[in-house]
């Protein structure tokens, strides 16, 4: 099993080579490829040192799966070259996530509509990720009309250049900026890019990549996304209003028995979902579950994942997972 790293010296490339390795990957060789400036760098994978490598060596490779992490053109330009030459590419940017030709997956959800035939697949935005997971088995049963949705999302979500101007200004250091403004002691309500309707590219990205993953178009979704300076993971305030009248127990308890869900709710130890908590693993955590009592069958929920994980490297890996599990690599 030959598996390429696409974007290997960047944040997400190197947590991908990290949890393939923690999930025992049935890797035979990797391929890590990067930029021109990057080729003959070397990285270690399993105690072994291996050279970067070009886009067109890699292709020539032959892997089986390429796990893309390398920002949108790169995937435009390539994606369709390495899926014409047979090769799965499970691909991290925003390219092909609403491509209605292209499956938008999160196997928790719905990995069941994945084939053979599928050779570009699309990882869904970090932030979408970790709600859906804890959604959807509420969704089954009691039918989401509405999410109303505010994000507070790591600098790790930015790249490297952001973690260091978080590490910089906490050290009074001048240094290159991620951001217009600076990040420690300060909340930046702007990610991605504004749109001519007033959100950010982010917050349309959350409202129309729930509606593709749930399979659901009538579910409205409205988002605020804020970058805070933390690393860890990403937060989120939820108040979901459902079709179908509920008990807080019987919520509680789908939650605990949802795959990659873990229920942190214990208000009176105060114990409740943190980034500090989530960082370095891979499951969504939820808490302060509790009843929105200015309408009915709403609630409050509070959910946190490590979005380099979970929110990125870790969904890859399981889609490739499946896939081979499956007999669809």
């Amino acid at each position: 099993m030959k598996v390429a790293v696409v974007g290997a010296t960047g944040l997400v490339g190197t947590k991908m080579m990290q949890i393939l390795v923690e999930r025992n990957f049935p890797v035979t060789e990797l391929i890590p490829v990067a930029s021109e400036k990057s080729v003959g760098k070397m990285v270690s994978f399993k105690g072994k040192e291996y050279p970067v490598v070009s886009m067109e060596s890699a292709m020539a490779a032959r892997p089986a799966v390429a796990l893309f992490s390398a920002g949108g053109s790169t995937s435009l330009e390539w994606a369709p070259k390495f899926a014409e030459a047979g090769i799965v590419v499970i691909d991290n940017s925003s390219a092909w996530r609403m491509d209605p030709d292209k499956k938008l997956v999160v196997p928790e959800v719905n990995a069941q509509v994945l084939t053979a035939a599928d050779k570009i697949i699309a990882n869904p935005n970090c932030s979408t990720i970790q709600m859906v997971v804890a959604l959807y088995p509420l969704h089954q049963k009691y039918t989401i009309k509405r999410i109303v949705v505010s994000t507070y999302q790591s600098v790790t979500g930015t790249g490297k250049k952001a973690v260091d101007q978080l590490f910089n200004e906490r050290k009074g250091i001048q240094g290159e900026m991620a951001y217009k403004y600076p990040i420690d002691l300060n909340t930046i309500p702007q990610i991605d890019v504004f749109l001519d309707n007033g959100y950010t590219k982010e917050e349309m990205k959350m409202v129309k990549e729930t509606k593709k993953i749930m399979q659901d178009d009538s579910i409205r979704v409205t988002a605020t996304t804020v970058r805070i300076p933390v690393i860890g993971g990403h937060s989120e305030s939820v108040n979901v209003e459902f079709e179908q009248p509920f008990e807080l127990a019987d919520i509680t308890a789908l939650l605990a028995a949802a795959p990659g869900v873990v229920v942190q709710d214990d208000v009176n130890a105060q114990i409740y979902p943190m980034p500090l908590w989530a960082h370095e693993k891979d499951e969504v955590f939820v808490g302060r579950i509790r009843r929105d009592e200015t309408q009915p069958n709403t609630l409050n929920l509070w959910i946190v994942s490590d979005n380099l994980r979970k929110g990125a490297a870790t969904n890859a890996v399981q889609i490739a997972e499946y896939m081979m599990a499956n007999g669809l690599l």
